[in-house]
């Protein structure tokens, strides 16, 4: 189990990661150079917290010791040395990612992860002095609620790395769900092809998005339906998986015209107020 961990970007998958380890007890760095995002980071982990002590599944001494164990740095240069683990959760570009992997890994941490959801571990690892120490730990939205974690090994990823990895997500209290890198993995490829499907849908006039969403949810005992998780997840996101996928896998994953102009007239879903939901 990791006592103490680095997580790299305060966005919505960054704010989960930390608050889910900092709840184990871990002590948790954040790396976000916008003071802005530090603030929500914040103000979301303690919403969250108020909710998990409400429903009983946090204990309210445990809630409050949350604040303690969180700390913040500008950058992956300031992340303390020799962490149990480093997770970076940038935004999917495989430049940034390197970048911020190399920084993170000067730091020396025992294990170095990345949570990207479709770029190749092995590629990512390119850049790296140790790729024997890093994998991917792809977590889903949102992180405090979905039990399970995808471990993805590279093919320089070394048994104790994934030993150690493995620990720290039982000590989360979630599932680990193992798998090569390959294109997409398990989840994301999954998750895709649901995702563009439930698009083409609306495109091509079957079904509004609430009701679309409903008859998956109802019918498959999905929490969240494929539309709504898009605007959640990010339609900038699902575009950029799609035309990896694309390009790795075949046609299948082309994604639907109505996907590339939402996200050409910035409807990006949540974060900018639309998509396939009006969010405002």
């Amino acid at each position: 189990m990791a006592s103490s961990v680095g997580v790299i970007g305060g966005g919505t998958m960054g704010i989960g990661i930390a608050y889910v380890f900092a709840v184990s007890g871990a002590a948790t760095t954040v790396v976000e150079p916008d003071a802005g995002r530090i603030a929500i980071l914040r103000e979301e982990i303690e919403q969250a917290a108020a909710g998990g002590v409400a429903r009983g599944k946090l204990a309210p001494e445990a809630a409050a010791a949350l604040g303690g164990l969180i700390t913040h740095a500008i950058s992956a240069d300031e992340l303390p040395e020799g962490l149990d683990l480093v997770v970076e959760t940038v935004p999917e570009s495989p430049d940034l990612k390197r970048e911020v992997l190399c920084a993170a890994e000067s730091r020396g941490p025992a294990v170095l992860a990345s949570n990207t959801s479709a770029l190749s571990i092995d590629e990512l690892a390119t850049s790296l002095t140790e790729p024997e120490r890093f994998l991917g730990l792809h977590f889903f939205n949102p992180v405090w609620s979905i039990p399970v974690v995808e471990v993805v090994r590279g093919a320089a990823t070394s048994p104790q790395t994934l030993d150690a990895a493995l620990a720290s997500v039982r000590g989360i209290g979630k599932e680990a769900a193992v798998v090569r890198d390959m294109p997409g993995f398990a989840t994301s490829r999954l998750d895709v092809v649901a995702a563009l499907e439930a698009i083409r849908m609306v495109e091509t006039g079957v079904g509004e998005p609430a009701d679309i969403d409903r008859a998956i949810q109802l019918a498959y005992r999905h929490p969240v339906g494929p539309l709504r998780l898009s605007d959640i997840v990010g339609l900038d996101v699902r575009l950029h998986i799609a035309r990896n996928l694309e390009q790795a896998l075949g046609p299948q994953f082309t994604p639907p015209r109505l996907l590339v102009d939402k996200v050409e007239a910035g409807e990006l879903g949540r974060k900018t107020g639309r998509g396939f939901y009006d969010w405002d």
